[in-house]
């Protein structure tokens, strides 16, 4: 099934619709946090950050578990077996009336949440590969980049009119419609004779075979700065347009128009990416997003917020290189894997979260009174993504496999 060049509307609508159950649960939940810790008793409101960033440190483990499961017996068992953890772990956060058991339920949600998060990669890995596989996985984004658009608004309706329990409900309705779906119409891409005998040192090899690609390790290192900083921005996004800039009714909205942003990006990114490249865009994304960021600092070293316009210009530039960024390096880090494609996305997906929490939650503990120290995660996590570009030698493309 690889190497096809051509899609079908449904296949990446259903991509998305896995990816987007993952967005669906830490989007919504967004307007959501200052009712959940009061009702938990829980008067720090920088704690609650931990709601958002802990339930990507379940997605890094999770896809460890089930990326390599998925090469020996097939992608949709494996699937179906990670939503059933996520009803498990919904369960747990809308009955505990403890923080730290939330937390935990926020890991185990992001653990069962990985299978289809990153499966549907590995599926899109299955069926397409170089730059038409960029394409299809931009494509894939943006209609994923949907479910951020109007997830808080969603996320502020449900806690107006009913209560912060509601939005698990709300995304366990979402997943079971999508598994429903993908059941039905999706057939299984990792055919019985391409699958990996299962061993005791299935990870083990993967592991290996991944580390003997440069390009893999590289974009999946870039992956890491560039997702750590801008979990940085999902994770206080509520916090500084209530609190510093006093505008709580507003931040749906703002939030809904800055993912505007980046659905753009992604859109004109499968546009041109057959034709430029993905290299060339991502690494053009890259210095884009360092200058940007970098501009801000020197503008506003002071510490004092610019007006709410301009602090929403410069995240909407930012974002909008993001776009082009975040599809193609996946398919950067995945193009030399395909034969090891759930291992891959998995190992790929963990190293880039693994990297990214500790960095959201670093830079998270400065984001006060000030969006400065956002900014200067931009940049320096920008810089040294520039600087693993050049170590891969930016005047020739990587050799395509």
């Amino acid at each position: 099934m690889q190497n096809k060049t051509s899609f079908e509307f449904e296949f990446i609508a259903l991509m998305a619709s896995l990816m987007s159950i993952v967005a669906l649960s830490i989007d919504a939940l967004l307007p959501a946090l200052p009712n959940i810790a009061s009702d938990l008793g829980h008067s720090n409101l920088q704690d609650t950050q931990l709601l958002i960033t802990m339930i990507f440190l379940g997605l890094g483990f999770g896809q460890l578990i089930f990326g390599p499961l998925s090469d020996s017996f097939g992608r949709k068992p494996i699937v179906y077996f990670g939503f059933a953890l996520f009803i498990i772990a919904s369960i747990i956060c809308v009955t505990t009336k403890d923080f730290n058991m939330m937390i935990l339920g926020r890991i185990l949600q992001g653990v069962g949440l990985a299978s289809p998060r990153t499966l549907s990669i590995a599926i899109v890995r299955d069926c397409y590969s170089g730059d038409y596989m960029a394409k299809i996985l931009s494509i894939v984004v943006m209609v994923f980049i949907l479910v951020p658009v109007i997830a808080p608004t969603l996320g502020q309706f449900l806690i107006t009119y009913y209560s912060w329990e509601s939005i698990f409900y709300v995304n366990l309705i979402f997943g079971l419609i999508v598994m429903i779906w993908f059941w039905k119409r999706q057939p299984e891409t990792l055919l019985k004779q391409r699958r990996i005998r299962f061993t005791g040192n299935l990870f083990i090899n993967g592991t290996k075979e991944f580390f003997r690609h440069n390009d893999a390790i590289a974009f999946t290192l870039i992956s890491g700065f560039i997702t750590g900083s801008f979990m940085v921005y999902l994770s206080t996004s509520q916090q500084i347009f209530q609190e510093q800039y006093k505008l709580a009714d507003m931040f749906p909205y703002i939030f809904a128009s800055l993912a505007i942003s980046v659905g753009l990006a992604t859109f004109l990114n499968s546009r041109y990416v057959v034709k430029y490249g993905m290299w060339r865009i991502a690494f053009t994304a890259a210095i884009a997003y360092f200058l940007i960021s970098i501009l801000y600092v020197i503008l506003f070293w002071s510490g004092k917020n610019p007006s709410v316009t301009i602090v929403l210009t410069f995240f909407a530039l930012q974002f909008f290189s993001i776009g082009f960024l975040f599809g193609n390096l996946r398919s950067l880090a995945m193009q030399p894997l395909g034969h090891i494609a759930g291992i891959g996305a998995a190992i790929n997906g963990f190293i880039s979260t693994v990297m990214a929490v500790p960095i959201a939650n670093y830079i998270g503990t400065f984001v006060k009174d000030s969006v400065l120290p956002l900014f200067i995660g931009f940049s320096f996590f920008g810089f040294l993504s520039i600087l693993v570009f050049f170590l891969l030698r930016v005047n020739r493309e990587p050799r395509q496999v």
